[in-house]
């Protein structure tokens, strides 16, 4: 049977009202990477922070206990505390800061929202909790600003961050402007195992979960169970935005706040990525590339679909411009303020873009990627083949040589910039 598309009224409406691009990327294929580039407009290899901050034993059905897990990687690990944040950015420039939901930077107190620019944080630090428990693999992981808490034990995550988010803005002082820093975990798989055993006699993970409010409605298509509860998590995070949204309207505020939404990397393959080959963990633009939507009624034309090649990492320097913000001293920034590519003013300045995944590379210059991950490589024209199925590497050499010529250059430039934790050998 052919699959109806999820429900996301609210975010069908944000597109309907502001800029929605087709070629948008993040920096890296999953989370914590991707959102350290974000929050710091900085490729991952620059501020340190170029892989995952998490414990690799859950994947063997291992439970942390919490003296072990005080120690673990999650626990000592996280944004170096020089780099400077989206949090400290907009502080600077008179903004009261809130960050809600997944953090992903660290959990140790030096690494928390409160310690890196934000007035406010509720949330968990780690990449992924149970959706109800609020556990990571056993350990209670949510953060009510630098302290752990369980007085929300049972409520669906995404409900909560709602909630939070909404008396976030409902608590703005009047005249003093305010940003938001709200990442959901959904559609996530919940960090927590159930009492079944995969067949290799592994403990099997919870999956994504939702409640049957919003479940029910997509396994009544025929949909299975995973992909129901896929389905469901996203039309519930919907109508969290939604929420959030019509309180931004209610203060009337509409007109003058800038909303952007993303995804931090490419969809995990439970909803599919056609026409994008790949998904999260890929170099291939399935991994990559993800939705991107802007609205800004006072500046941002509405029902605009741009075609211009930009990224993540022009969040900081954009932020930057349209709060007044100073930049940083002593920072390299790699990106641009993209607000008149939005509009429609001018071309992107954004002409070429550097992945790198340990052994695993891609790199994009104009319409030309090349891509070398696992025992697949090739160069693909993204104007004529956005799902990457023609290899063109036999009839342009010259073109693989020369983006991987300029891979070679971008990492010599990350390899020779000021060293920053917590990978980085120094």
């Amino acid at each position: 049977m052919r699959l109806k598309a999820i429900k996301t009224p609210h975010l069908d409406r944000l597109a309907e009202q502001g800029v929605r691009a087709t070629q948008f990327y993040v920096t890296w294929p999953a989370c914590t990477p991707s959102r350290g580039s974000i929050l710091t407009g900085r490729y991952p290899q620059r501020n340190g922070l170029y892989d995952m901050v998490r414990n690799d034993m859950v994947n063997y059905g291992y439970v942390y206990p919490q003296e072990e897990y005080a120690v673990s990687p999650e626990m000592t690990l996280g944004l170096d505390p020089r780099e400077k944040t989206l949090g400290d950015l907009m502080r600077s420039a008179g903004y009261r800061t809130g960050a809600i939901g997944k953090w992903d930077m660290g959990q140790a107190k030096r690494y928390l929202p409160q310690q890196r620019g934000f007035d406010f944080f509720y949330g968990h630090g780690n990449n992924g909790i149970d959706y109800y428990t609020h556990e990571r693999y056993g350990v209670p992981s949510m953060f009510a600003g630098n302290r752990r808490t369980t007085a929300d034990r049972g409520t669906y995550a995404t409900h909560l961050f709602q909630r939070e988010a909404v008396r976030f803005v409902e608590a703005a002082p009047p005249g003093q402007p305010w940003f938001l820093y709200l990442a959901f975990n959904a559609p996530h798989g919940a960090s927590s195992f159930t009492g079944e055993l995969q067949k290799n006699g592994r403990k099997q993970g919870a999956g994504v979960q939702a409640p049957e409010k919003y479940v029910a409605p997509y396994r009544g298509q025929g949909l299975s169970e995973n992909l129901a509860r896929y389905y469901g998590a996203v039309t519930c995070m919907d109508e969290a935005i939604g929420e959030v949204l019509s309180c931004i309207k209610a203060r009337g505020e509409e007109r003058d706040t800038l909303v952007l939404f993303i995804s931090d990397n490419g969809g995990s393959g439970n909803g599919g990525n056609a026409p994008l080959r790949g998904q999260k963990s890929t170099m291939w633009e399935g991994g990559l590339s993800v939705p991107f939507i802007a609205r800004w009624p006072a500046r941002l034309p509405a029902g605009k679909v741009t075609n211009e090649f930009i990224t993540s990492l022009e969040f900081f320097p954009t932020l930057a411009a349209v709060s007044g913000a100073p930049l940083p001293t002593g920072v390299k920034l790699d990106g641009f303020d993209f607000t008149a590519v939005l509009r429609g003013e001018m071309p992107s300045a954004r002409t070429e873009m550097f992945w790198e995944r340990r052994a695993d590379h891609a790199v994009r210059v104009g319409p030309w990627k090349w891509v070398k991950t696992g025992n697949a490589q090739g160069l693909f024209n993204l104007e004529t083949d956005r799902g990457e199925q023609n290899d063109m590497s036999k009839q342009h050499p010259e073109v693989v040589a020369r983006l991987q010529a300029r891979l070679e250059a971008w990492r010599a430039e990350m390899s020779a910039a000021e060293p920053r934790g917590p990978f980085r050998d120094y």
